[in-house]
């Protein structure tokens, strides 16, 4: 296998609000690994990324955390999504579809006239 990508920029938001909104409440870790995971581990998420994402996230009002007990019976803060962030997950979306969809017209093979 290659190298491990780092995540785009402006992606990673998407890709946690996304996790969030499939499994529910996570904590970072474990939100980390999940992100990764569901990349076929083709993606290397930085932790020095992922928690001020998170915490952009928060002070935005699309997720809220709280401090509880992971797996592995230690403090962990979990987060989850709020009304806020289903609408902006759902908006994001619709735009990151958009966008790849601009994107594909350009490097698609040109048509023969």
């Amino acid at each position: 296998m290659g190298e491990k990508a780092d995540v785009w920029q402006g992606t990673l938001a998407l890709m946690a609000l996304k996790t969030l909104e499939t499994l529910g409440p996570q904590h970072g870790y474990g939100l980390a690994r999940r992100i990764e995971q569901t990349s076929g581990d083709l993606l290397q998420l930085n932790y020095g990324t992922l928690y001020p994402a998170l915490l952009k996230l928060e002070q935005e009002g699309y997720i809220r955390s709280r401090w509880g007990t992971s797996e592995n019976n230690r403090r962990a803060k979990f987060y989850e999504l709020t009304k806020a962030g289903q609408r902006r997950l759902k908006k994001a979306a619709a735009e990151w579809e958009q966008t790849t969809e601009i994107v594909a017209r350009f490097l698609a093979p040109a048509e023969e006239a």
